[in-house]
């Protein structure tokens, strides 16, 4: 589908880009947490509106963009307590703060069962944008970070329960976008995503967006040490390592700029690795001893929630004394 005038991106990207008057191009993504699939009653308010900054920001990272402003929108059942509310903002002001943005608006609404819009309004430090759809022939694939610590915690928190469960999920809720990395690496890279649905499901994304074969080496893949000191087998260390929740980044370079990008990273401090290749062809694919095999699934379904975790349910109907709490809740916590 051909993007209307000014739009620089097309829909299914990380982030959406469109001209700006003068400047290069803002760039504009949003993205939301539901309770009983991306956070539960339980779940520690302050981590999650850090969280949900740092899932925004994430794909800011993935197109090289700087974060300019933020916009929180609130759904939650009457009933809930302002302090919950309270602390959900503390936590994304403190995200906010520390990678260098504001919290600008946003609106509290009633519904059934506690909902957390983020929007993230970024500009383009380059006009090079990296879409997915750009990998070349030849490009190398390269991966920031490590693969299988949040599928590691996902699975301790659907098996655990009380002290260990909460740290469990604590642990899914760490997200530190790369945005630095993300800066350096738009210069260079023909295509970028993060991971936010685990390396392979990322991989898959750009073969099919590319129109290329994107091969993974299995021997390559970084695990994470929390899953190489496991007591795990190699098939359950590959399947965790594709779960998702890592929001590394995952860009296809040409192997001139490896240098370059090497040197980079390494004044960033960010480990990376060259986990395969770009090639004519169709599919991504998981290259295991010569051959081509089927890359893991991610385990990690938006539409069924992680697996064996069950689902909270709301109220329905809503008062406009409940709303108007929850409204001067979120208020006491702006600027």
């Amino acid at each position: 589908m051909e993007s209307p005038p000014g739009v620089l991106l097309p829909i299914g990207d990380d982030a959406a880009a469109v001209a700006g008057a003068r400047r290069g191009p803002w760039l504009l993504t949003t993205d939301a947490f539901s309770e009983g699939y991306h956070f539960f009653a339980d779940s520690p308010p302050r981590a999650v509106g850090r969280a949900l900054v740092g899932v925004n920001a994430s794909d800011l990272a993935a197109k090289g963009g700087r974060p300019v402003a933020f916009l929180l929108d609130l759904l939650m059942p009457p009933g809930t307590p302002a302090e919950w509310s309270r602390q959900v903002v503390r936590g994304v002001r403190e995200e906010l703060r520390r990678i260098g943005a504001p919290l600008v608006g946003g609106d509290a609404k009633p519904a059934a069962c506690r909902v957390l819009v983020g929007t993230f309004l970024g500009e383009a430090s380059s006009s090079r944008l990296a879409p997915r759809s750009g990998a070349r022939t030849g490009d190398l694939l390269l991966l920031t970070g490590s693969v299988g610590r949040a599928g590691w915690a996902a699975q301790r928190m659907i098996r655990s329960r009380g002290a260990t469960r909460l740290r469990a999920h604590r642990a899914l809720l760490e997200i530190t976008p790369r945005l630095a990395e993300g800066e350096l690496l738009v210069r260079y890279a023909h295509a970028m995503l993060d991971t936010s649905d685990g390396f392979a499901e990322a991989a898959r994304l750009l073969a099919s967006a590319s129109h290329r074969q994107v091969l993974v080496e299995e021997e390559a893949l970084p695990f994470d040490p929390v899953i190489l000191n496991a007591r795990l087998t190699h098939p359950e260390r590959l399947r965790l390592s594709a779960y998702g929740g890592e929001y590394e980044l995952l860009a296809a370079i040409p192997p001139s700029s490896l240098a370059v990008v090497r040197r980079g990273l390494g004044r960033l401090s960010c480990p990376f690795r060259i986990i395969g290749r770009v090639e004519t062809g169709r599919g991504a694919w998981l290259l295991r001893d010569g051959r081509c095999v089927p890359l893991p699934a991610s385990s990690w379904q938006p539409w069924k929630g992680p697996s064996g975790v069950s689902l909270s349910r709301g109220r329905t109907g809503y008062s406009k004394s409940a709303v108007a709490d929850q409204s001067s809740a979120i208020e006491s916590e702006l600027p």
